[in-house]
């Protein structure tokens, strides 16, 4: 038996020093008969800074939401809502690069993560797209809209998650889920520019080397041209 913990996160912005104010989270119980989905739970946090308009466009988190006593995500209010109850063997997210951001290793320990978006790609590489919601819907998933809605709300997402993670687990071990965590993710093909489309083998080779020097291209990105470029020179 192995307890996986998926969380989700709203925040005020996409990168600290944004606040969390929401933590959603729902643990997968997955056994060698199957994966058990337990009960999703959900915080509200007061952010010190207030709530910009961009994000309450996203997660329709407002002032109104919060009462008087909401209290602030304070690092003891972070370790409470990732620790309580039994203790996981790992913890989970979709594009779990984002939550990591905000739930470091100073809370979560040596404890290894999971990214349902990468796992995905690697199980179900002729998916339309791989946000939660489009996998939710293109595995036919059965979900109760009383827990799974409204979208970009840290709970329904959570859950949406925590189903996802519980069809992967049909197809991947708990181990090879870590590894291919660890890895870039998957990517056949440019996904920009002018080879969008292309195969890395068909890429002039100083657009290549071009991709590796630039300081803000994506690091997956920058680790499949490096890739080819090395392939290159080997043969």
């Amino acid at each position: 038996m192995i307890r996986l913990r998926v969380i989700d996160l709203e925040t005020t912005g996409t990168e600290p020093p944004a606040e969390i104010i929401e933590f959603g989270r729902v643990d997968v119980v997955v056994e060698e008969s199957g994966a058990t989905v337990e009960a999703p739970l959900s915080w509200l946090y007061r952010p010190l800074r207030g709530i910009p308009p961009e994000t309450k466009a996203v997660h329709h988190i407002t002032e109104a939401d919060l009462r008087p006593d909401t209290p602030v995500c304070t690092p003891e209010h972070l370790h409470a809502a990732v620790w309580s109850g039994p203790a996981p063997a790992a913890f989970v997210a979709h594009s779990c690069a984002f939550e990591q951001q905000f739930v470091t290793a100073t809370t979560t320990g040596q404890l290894p993560w999971i990214c349902t978006y990468k796992v995905a790609m690697h199980i179900w590489p002729d998916a339309p797209r791989h946000s939660n919601q489009v996998l939710r819907y293109w595995r036919n998933l059965t979900l109760d809209n009383a827990l799974a809605m409204p979208p970009h709300r840290a709970g329904p997402d959570a859950w949406v998650t925590a189903h996802l993670l519980a069809e992967l687990a049909r197809f991947a071990s708990f181990e090879q889920m870590v590894a291919w965590t660890n890895q870039p993710r998957p990517m056949p093909i440019i996904p920009f520019g002018k080879h969008r489309g292309q195969t890395w083998s068909q890429v002039p080779g100083d657009y290549l080397d071009w991709m590796v020097r630039q300081a803000d291209m994506d690091a997956d990105t920058a680790w499949h041209a490096r890739q080819e470029l090395t392939r290159r020179v080997g043969r």
